[in-house]
């Protein structure tokens, strides 16, 4: 190894010249309005884009903020910029209610299909419904998609194609390995809802602030649906209470709506001991108890009313009519007891009746096994009938509604105030 004996001499660093302080600068004027939009007028606006976050979908994909030339930013002692403003795009965004929803990434796919598939169908998109349905059990090859073929199977069945339900009972059969469901015959689809008798019961002593017991009459003669009134506990009713129920009564005949007043014998004569001959009082109960007296079919008891009425109000009484008996099932006969029975394709049906008739049973059982279709709007109001039962704490049973009609009753939470109750397949 060779060293070097001859070194250079190391070089001095020239002295640096002392710093002399600066003489502190003199703060700039505020810029006078005058100014400002002289500036404003020859610089250009500064603008920066800034790209919507991934799937947030609508509206533009860049949003545009300003720079507020007038405003003053703070700095730290490097110069940079502490303050950072927040874009109209980002304070919007950050308000919307998109924001406050929790994304679950591990959604099940085959119960968001059910639940498309079922919202089709509740809104009368046979076509669409079945098209997917069709896809899907050749998507779900195993028992694990069992509720997807059992909604194929329903929806095979409620529009009649007899065919492609035996040809999917075979394929059924070999995928799943066990047997098919087999074909029944319905009765033929109804064009509206068909909801039987409207049942509902009349109680206590009725005022103007119980005018909403009569709803339910007033329902069934908007939609002419027969409707069975129970009288045994009614007690008395004021003049305003009097006339309404005895304009509906008039109606309904003239309608020829069937209501049936079961037990009225007994409130009958409450009635008429409140009217006086000779006193002019209580025009609208008279006539209530002559309507009631007609219904009751006691031809001389209406006369003797009818007459007493004409010599207290000097004017012509009600004339007496026949009105035809009309027999509906009983409320307490076997075959309906135990549950209230509802049919055909259920649309815009806001239940108004239904609390009434649910607290009048022991086990509250809704029946849906002739309901071939029930729409959004009334699965949603059949859950708010039910929602203040459950918080009461009473539990509601809805019986064999067909797979279709069951998956939009989850869709719309039913299950959750209700006890939902599907056939087997």
């Amino acid at each position: 190894m060779v060293f070097s004996f001859f070194k250079k001499p190391p070089q001095k660093m020239p002295e640096r010249p002392t710093a002399k302080p600066k003489a502190p600068a003199a703060p700039s004027p505020t810029p006078s309005a005058e100014s400002v939009s002289k500036i404003d007028e020859h610089l250009p606006e500064l603008e920066f884009t800034r790209s919507r976050p991934e799937g947030v979908t609508g509206g533009q994909n860049t949003s545009t903020a300003r720079v507020d030339l007038g405003s003053q930013p703070n700095l730290d002692d490097d110069g940079f910029e502490l303050d950072f403003t927040i874009s109209e795009f980002d304070r919007n965004y950050s308000d919307s209610s998109v924001m406050g929803i929790n994304l679950d990434h591990d959604v099940d796919s085959m119960q968001a299909d059910i639940e498309q598939v079922a919202v089709l169908y509740s809104n009368g998109q046979d076509a669409a419904a079945r098209s997917l349905l069709e896809a899907f059990v050749k998507y779900y090859r195993n028992v694990d998609g069992l509720r997807i073929w059992q909604m194929l199977f329903d929806l095979l069945q409620l529009t009649g194609d007899r065919a492609a339900f035996e040809k999917l009972g075979m394929d059924f059969a070999e995928t799943c390995e066990t047997s098919a469901p087999t074909w029944r015959n319905l009765a033929p689809a109804a064009s509206t809802a068909g909801l039987g008798v409207r049942s509902f019961a009349l109680q206590g002593v009725l005022t103007a602030e119980h005018a909403k017991a009569l709803e339910p009459l007033i329902a069934s003669l908007a939609d002419k649906r027969p409707a069975r009134i129970d009288c045994s506990k009614l007690v008395g009713c004021d003049d305003e209470i009097a006339g309404q129920l005895a304009d509906l009564l008039h109606e309904a005949r003239r309608k020829s709506v069937v209501v049936l007043l079961d037990q009225i014998e007994s409130f009958i004569p409450r009635l008429r001991g409140r009217l006086v001959v000779g006193e002019k009082e209580h025009a609208k109960v008279w006539l209530l108890a002559l309507e009631l007296l007609q219904r009751h079919g006691v031809q001389d008891q209406f006369e003797e009313c009818a007459i007493d009425f004409a010599v207290t109000f000097e004017r012509s009484p009600p004339s007496w009519e026949v009105v035809k008996e009309v027999v509906l099932p009983a409320a307490d006969a076997e075959v309906k007891r135990d549950a209230h029975y509802l049919s055909g394709d259920i649309k815009s049906a806001r239940f108004d009746d239904l609390p009434a008739i649910l607290e009048l049973m022991d086990v509250p059982i809704l029946d849906f096994s002739a309901v071939r279709r029930l729409d959004f709007f009334s699965a949603g109001q059949l859950a708010n009938r039910i929602a203040p039962l459950k918080d009461a704490g009473r539990d509601v049973i809805i019986r064999s509604p067909n797979h279709l009609v069951a998956e939009l009753m989850g869709v719309v939470g039913l299950n959750k105030v209700s006890r939902i109750l599907v056939p087997k397949t």
